[in-house]
């Protein structure tokens, strides 16, 4: 069972503060008369957004939230970076949203099983699908998903949620000791920010709200270098100078690069950098705080790589790894040395690329020298993807839910009742702004709609068919979900953290009924 007696080092005062939060009746969720009620499947940014736009325009309008966590905010509590505290301001809002008589939160609640969006529809004037993107591009090479015991290459999405304390996340495991080397294929932002947890000092994270399993972790970790590998060039990479500079300021951590493949492609294409000013500030930013491999001295150290796709893992055998293709020696990354993978260790096999054609518009072209990085883990960071509901449109290439202005269509015309927002309507793509204004257009749809009459007839009782479902038995409240918000501030405070996450669904309906206590 979890509680107080668990809590070592907690102050009486703290004490007497998780008490309260685990007794306090709340008194959030309040009964209003409405006219229309709207359903959001998703209590994400884009969720909370669409709902906050709808109230803030309407007063007729009331929303149900459902969320298959207990916890709301989505990828705002488990995807931000722990270090990117002012990131997540937005939550005050969301918890204004939720404070709204109008609205009601479905936690615990997965659209999909008990509850089917066919249900909703027959219930809800309009549906609102913002559940994103659940689900991770592959890599699709071989060894990708693990030999024996090695879990293989681990999506840098659960790696992030890992460290977040998703509840689903936590039994994986996470090789940071068995060599010095992480290799995490992907030049987005979301890679850097991965880069950035393994090499950040202990005491920068021990202020941030990461959670104390991944912080032991990293404490027990050996990993002293991260090498992240792209297909394509410097001038193509994905992440942004904010990103970057931050690692720039990380201490005893040295960034290295092919600086004369950086310079040779910033020359080449000044016409383009001439109207690509932030990139080529960023580009200026790299060179400035980047050294070459052959001066790399620093303990630890964040290796930028280009032109590589990986094509292979390879897991130990406890033999040498020599590697040929078409009677090329490869060129291994040890100082060009035979090497032998540690116990249980395993290999990444890159293919080196050129690029052919102009810089907005390059493409890898593979060549038939390859690179064997040997390493601990193998993270793949190369994009979200959703994932379909049943009974709702689907494009399976886009991996999104097809629409015009966010109302979700079918065979070209629109479907009555049914609108998407967020990354499930214009892919993984964005900041949390671009997915409010985005929010933001998909409410004004919306409401077009219920203002012009061509929806906003229910079928059925909302109350009783979550009844019958079953749902009001499982459901967790924004009251519930404060109890928890609240112990966790406290046992954050108790450290010296924003928060300290509940990382088991178990530990989070202890709290919510008080048995922690």
């Amino acid at each position: 069972m979890f509680g107080l007696r668990a809590c070592r080092g907690v102050t009486p005062a703290v004490r007497r503060q998780l008490f309260y939060a685990g007794q306090r009746v709340f008194s959030t969720e309040q009964s209003a008369q409405v006219e229309h009620r709207v359903a959001v499947v998703g209590g994400g940014a884009a969720g909370f957004y669409t709902a906050a736009r709808v109230l803030a325009k309407t007063s007729n309008v009331g929303i149900d939230i459902f969320e298959q966590q207990i916890p709301p905010h989505g990828l705002v509590r488990y995807g931000v970076a722990p270090d990117h505290p002012e990131v997540k301001n937005c939550t005050s809002k969301f918890a204004s949203v939720s404070l709204d008589p109008r609205v009601r939160y479905f936690g615990n609640t997965k659209v999909g099983t008990r509850v089917g969006v066919s249900d909703l529809r027959s219930a809800y004037d309009a549906v609102v699908l913002a559940y994103g993107a659940s689900e991770d591009k592959r890599l699709h090479i071989r060894g990708e998903d693990g030999h024996k015991d090695r879990v293989g290459v681990v999506s840098a999405r659960m790696f992030v949620a890992w460290y977040n304390g998703l509840p689903e996340a936590q039994n994986l495991h996470m090789d940071l000791e068995s060599h010095d080397t992480v290799v995490i294929v992907g030049h987005g932002n979301v890679a850097l920010d991965c880069a950035r947890i393994l090499l950040a000092p202990l005491e920068h994270l021990a202020r941030t709200d990461i959670t104390h399993r991944a912080l032991s972790a990293l404490a027990r970790s050996n990993i002293r270098r991260v090498e992240m590998v792209g297909r394509r060039g410097p001038l193509q990479v994905s992440f942004t100078t904010k990103e970057l500079r931050e690692m720039t300021k990380l201490d005893n951590v040295q960034i290295v690069c092919d600086r004369s493949l950086v310079e040779s492609e910033c020359a080449s294409a000044e016409e383009f950098l001439a109207h690509k000013r932030p990139l080529r500030r960023m580009m200026d930013l790299l060179l400035k705080h980047s050294v070459c491999p052959r001066d790399a001295r620093m303990e630890k150290q964040f290796h930028l790589r280009f032109l590589m796709s990986p094509t292979e893992v390879q897991y130990d055998n406890g033999q040498h790894v020599r590697l040929q293709t078409n009677g090329q020696l490869v060129r291994l990354q040890t100082n060009g040395q035979l090497v032998r993978l540690q116990t249980n260790g395993q290999l990444v096999r890159f293919q080196i690329n050129e690029l052919e054609g102009p810089p907005e518009t390059a493409r890898a072209v593979p060549t038939n020298t390859y690179v064997d990085v040997p390493c601990a883990m193998a993270l793949r960071s190369v994009g979200y993807a959703s994932t379909p509901l049943d009974g709702v449109p689907f494009d399976s290439a886009m991996r999104i839910v097809p629409n015009i202005a966010g109302r979700v269509v079918s065979d070209g015309d629109a479907v009555r009742g049914l609108y998407v927002a967020g990354w499930l309507k214009r892919g993984p793509v964005g900041v949390i702004a671009t997915t409010m204004q985005d929010a933001y257009r998909t409410a004004d749809a919306l409401i077009a709609d219920l203002q012009s009459g061509a929806i906003g007839t229910r079928n059925s009782s909302i109350d009783n068919m979550l009844e019958q479902l079953g749902i009001d038995k499982t459901r967790v409240t924004n009251d519930d979900w404060l109890r928890v918000d609240a112990y966790e501030v406290a046992m954050g405070s108790a450290k010296g953290k924003p928060r300290e996450k509940l990382t088991s669904v178990r530990q989070m309906l202890d709290v919510i009924s008080g048995s922690n206590q």
